[in-house]
């Protein structure tokens, strides 16, 4: 599985398209150059998943969901509402859907944020907006990450 790292700015040229930045394609595996992208579920920002990590979303997905299920279905919908394929070209550019740059309010200066399997796509200003203070930070690491490796013992 592929595991992104780093931030990354970039600009987005006038039809839309990104410059994928050789560091992260470095990082893929195999030969990708196909990749679904999405609004994310819980920040102002897009999700650029490998087509491989996209099948494995929808694989954890299928096993939780009835789709004779009237709020499964709704999920399903909201999950799924402004996915996109977009396809690395030959001069290794992304095409973002227009329409999904304007969810977010991307306009030409971008941040791509490795995130273990996935790539954060953001508007430069709103990333830097999100820097925490590093003592809120500390304090929110203590609290996810306290007692987890005594749970596995």
């Amino acid at each position: 599985m592929t595991n992104f790292v780093g931030d990354h700015p970039c600009k987005l040229d006038g039809k839309s398209r990104i410059l994928f930045p050789a560091a992260l394609k470095k990082q893929m595996e195999g030969d990708n150059d196909r990749f679904v992208v999405k609004k994310d579920l819980f920040e102002n920002c897009l999700v650029l998943y490998t087509l491989q990590e996209w099948e494995r979303q929808n694989q954890q997905i299928r096993q939780k969901i009835n789709t004779f299920n009237k709020e499964h279905n709704a999920f399903l919908r909201g999950f799924y509402r402004g996915t996109a394929e977009v396809i690395l070209d030959s001069s290794s550019r992304l095409l973002i859907p227009k329409r999904l740059l304007d969810i977010v309010g991307i306009d030409k200066e971008v941040i791509l944020a490795g995130q273990d399997a996935k790539i954060e796509i953001w508007a430069k200003e709103a990333y830097e907006n999100l820097a925490h203070d590093e003592e809120d930070f500390a304090a929110l690491a203590e609290k996810i990450m306290q007692g987890t490796k005594s749970e596995e013992a």
